[in-house]
């Protein structure tokens, strides 16, 4: 699995008209609040041309990306957090992804109802975000008073958890979200990750335009790209009912359709580069003539727990990795010529495995 991203923001934003390009999936895109209820999930395999070279070297029996998982989370609406809209069940449903798309509408359509009247992204995405950081401030809340129950008793390390949820309630009440807090010790790092914040996974921000009018260069457009720079986000720019119109189409057609817009790539290659970045993922990949699989780990991965994501016995009988270069391959022509021209590299357990090593792992189990 590449990474596990949830698709957010207000009612009638196009948030399921963006899933739906971007898994073919049938998620209800109707013109009304609340369509989606239960969260839509969709795996799509993740476009990479190396995939592509490498097959033509190693000619394999089957060729299996890496991939990714969209999950379509209902509409969030002011109170939210108290339960508005059903946003308890709602906001439960972010706690379980990875990385957070904010769909915002930066389009005009008087056919698509908007639930504040009017079309405002920084506004929306306010509404959204202080939901958000509401019910992580009834959390840590908890987590605090749960901590200075537990000093009392004479708990050791509980005094230092409890002073470490206050900084991050006076954080969050200035109204900023958890990923921003810092610096924190090893061990804060630890009390923070078991809060499982809404407000501390990484967020990128998705401006849905319209394909009549739309561009990076509106103005609303750029409005979502300062606030988004003022935190340190990333911003993708799509029209959703664009990418489900290329959706529709057979592979070969699609280029040219986006030519005509302009466009050099997919709304989901635009979200899958981001989100790479976003999660600070790396690719890599095993190869032979029975099978090319392409995975995706967090970047800083030693050679024997990428090995464990392959199979776990690799894992656990690590002995080393003999790594390859996807730039050299593809230059060379073959394994045998980069073998020749003592491009092929002997790791260890301290290895750390980059974008693009093509590796074989040896293992005794």
């Amino acid at each position: 699995m590449g990474f596990n991203c949830g698709i957010i923001g207000l009612p009638n934003v196009g948030k399921s008209t963006l899933f739906n390009a971007m898994t073919s999936g049938r998620a209800d895109a109707s013109n009304y609040p609340f369509c989606t209820i239960d969260p839509n999930i969709g795996v799509v395999p993740i476009p990479d041309r190396r995939l592509d070279v490498l097959a033509a070297i190693y000619r394999p029996a089957r060729t299996v990306p890496s991939s990714m998982e969209f999950v379509d989370i209902a509409g969030l609406v002011r109170g939210a957090s108290k339960g508005e809209g059903l946003g308890n069940q709602f906001l439960s449903h972010i706690r379980d992804v990875d990385a957070i798309a904010h769909v915002v509408r930066c389009f005009d359509d008087p056919n698509v109802v908007h639930v504040d009247g009017s079309v405002d992204p920084v506004r929306d995405i306010g509404v959204v975000e202080t939901e958000l950081l509401l019910r992580d401030v009834e959390t840590v809340e908890k987590k605090r008073a749960d901590a200075l129950k537990r000093a009392k008793g004479g708990e050791k390390g509980s005094r230092a958890e409890a002073e470490l949820y206050s900084r991050l309630l006076d954080h969050l009440g200035a109204g900023r979200p958890a990923r921003s807090v810092g610096p924190l010790s090893g061990e804060e790092g630890l009390f923070l990750r078991d809060c499982h914040l809404l407000t501390g996974k990484p967020v990128m921000y998705v401006c849905n335009i319209d394909d009549r009018r739309g561009s990076e260069e509106d103005p609303r457009v750029r409005s979502v790209c300062a606030h988004a720079s003022h935190e340190g986000a990333r911003v993708v720019v799509v029209c959703a009912a664009l990418e489900a119109e290329v959706a529709q189409l057979p592979p070969e057609e699609s280029g040219a359709f986006l030519a005509d817009f302009g466009l050099a790539q997919t709304g989901l290659q635009k979200l899958i580069h981001e989100g790479h970045g976003l999660l600070s993922l790396v690719t890599f990949f095993t190869a032979n003539t029975k099978e090319l699989h392409a995975w995706t780990v967090r970047q800083g991965t030693p050679a024997p727990k990428a090995a464990g994501v392959v199979h776990t016995d690799f894992e656990k009988g690590f002995i080393r990795a003999e790594i390859v270069k996807f730039g050299d391959l593809e230059r060379l022509g073959s394994e045998s010529a980069v073998r020749d021209a003592g491009l092929l590299a002997l790791e260890g357990r301290d290895y750390v495995i980059q974008e693009g090593d093509v590796a074989h792992f040896r293992f005794n189990v």
